[in-house]
């Protein structure tokens, strides 16, 4: 039993004769009667009788009818769900995103890739970097956006952004007349930090400790963003991944920090699993974005 000997039954039965079947086949009248002829052959009953010039299905024919009429609606409906993937995409994309990129960044990137792809669904989940690194691996999320602190074995990863950390202030506070802080800056001054673990604080600590310069915390926290809040009102400042600091009220300001302390960021992606169309395009967005941090 093949295809086209079903192709060629379905199409008798729909057009009522062999003739009109090999025109909306493309091909004659003989090969439609040879296709019916092998068909037969095959599932062992007559499809067909001739009664005064005119083709008749048999009962076993009509019987058979309803089963290939439904084998064929599910091969449309497989074409159909081929061409939407195709051409618009569906289905769920799992993005987890650390706080930072959170902001602005995926924001950006997520109405992108929706304004292209409306009929799927993607669900964002801010949460830390490590938790990003253990969701891609057990397959919670499809793509991971984190800082370069985690443990990148049993994944993908690549480098996403590089971006040399600013301090955030008050603007009244006295260190904004410098256009520049250095670590002398910050000997006695309350400060508001990354919590330890986070890399980025980690260089800053071993930037102060080799200027001589012993930093004195009263706040710390995960998020650039919390520390970007904090320092509204009072007399603290702190060290910010830039990317956070597009819609900063008019009463902190930023100044860069000198020597350079980098905020490093990585893409992630399960290890052994090809990317789909959406996730590439997901990805593609992400990048575009980077630069301007969603802005």
């Amino acid at each position: 039993m093949k295809h086209r000997q079903l192709e060629a039954f379905q199409t008798v039965m729909v057009s009522g004769s062999t003739v009109r079947a090999a025109e909306l086949m493309g091909v004659t009248q003989p090969a439609v009667s040879r296709l019916i002829a092998e068909l037969e052959n095959s599932v062992r009953f007559p499809l067909f009788d001739r009664v005064q010039g005119r083709l008749l299905a048999t009962p076993e024919a009509r019987l058979f009818f309803r089963e290939v009429e439904a084998s064929f609606r599910g091969l449309d409906r497989l074409r159909a769900a081929a061409a939407a993937i195709r051409d618009h995409g569906s289905g769920v994309l799992r993005f987890g995103c650390f706080a930072a990129g959170s902001v602005d960044l995926a924001p950006a990137a997520i109405r992108a890739f929706r304004a292209r792809h409306p009929r799927v669904r993607l669900t964002l989940h801010v949460t830390w970097s490590s938790a990003i690194r253990d969701g891609v691996v057990d397959g919670t999320y499809d793509i991971g956006l984190a800082a370069d602190e985690i443990d990148q074995s049993g994944i993908v990863s690549r480098p996403f952004y590089v971006h040399a950390g600013q301090i955030v202030m008050p603007a009244g506070h006295p260190l904004a007349r410098h256009e520049t802080i250095r670590p002398e800056h910050l000997a006695g001054v309350p400060l508001l930090g990354l919590v330890p673990e986070d890399r980025a604080r980690q260089r800053m600590d071993a930037v102060l400790l080799e200027a001589g310069v012993t930093p004195e915390y009263i706040v710390e926290t995960p998020n650039s963003a919390t520390i970007c809040a904090l320092a509204i009102s009072g007399d603290a400042v702190g060290l910010v991944n830039p990317i956070v600091t597009g819609r900063l009220p008019a009463d902190v300001v930023l100044r860069p920090f000198v020597p350079q302390v980098q905020f490093r960021s990585l893409l992630l992606f399960p290890a052994h699993v090809q990317k789909s169309l959406l996730l590439k395009d997901f990805e593609g967005e992400l990048l575009r974005f980077r630069s301007t941090g969603g802005r």
